[in-house]
């Protein structure tokens, strides 16, 4: 029996603000809001990707392990844009040829790890 296919994707971070966050997701990265919770709040990414993130204090915070990857078509105006709103970037983009990317790395208000990239070949998901 074949399974049903999945028609979107979110991912769930918890955070210790929700304002703070709020703030950084939808105000930074300009992220739409799609769903309020009151507790969660969830964004789109593109097509069907979200992001929700939620300030759940059951929940333990923190990013070590996630990478949330944001794939852009321009990576240099993110670095550009994210510099002038004085959010602390790791280290200038640069290429990666391992994975055939060029992107940077963040973090965002409550520790999770952001990355922004292209991939070099416009054709990477045919």
């Amino acid at each position: 029996m074949k399974l049903p296919s999945f028609t979107s994707q979110i991912c769930f971070i918890y955070v210790k603000d929700l304002e703070i966050s709020r703030s950084f997701y939808e105000g930074v990265l300009g992220l739409e809001l799609i769903l309020d919770q009151g507790s969660c709040r969830i964004v789109k990414i593109a097509g069907d990707a979200y992001l929700g993130y939620c300030s759940v204090p059951s929940h333990q915070q923190g990013g070590e392990g996630v990478l949330i990857t944001l794939v852009a078509d321009d990576v240099d105006a993110w670095y550009r844009h994210l510099s002038e709103k004085g959010v602390l970037l790791l280290e200038p983009p640069r290429e990666n040829p391992q994975y055939g990317i060029y992107h940077f790395f963040l973090y965002d208000p409550d520790g999770y790890k952001l990355e922004i990239q292209a991939f070099i070949d416009p054709n990477w998901s045919s």
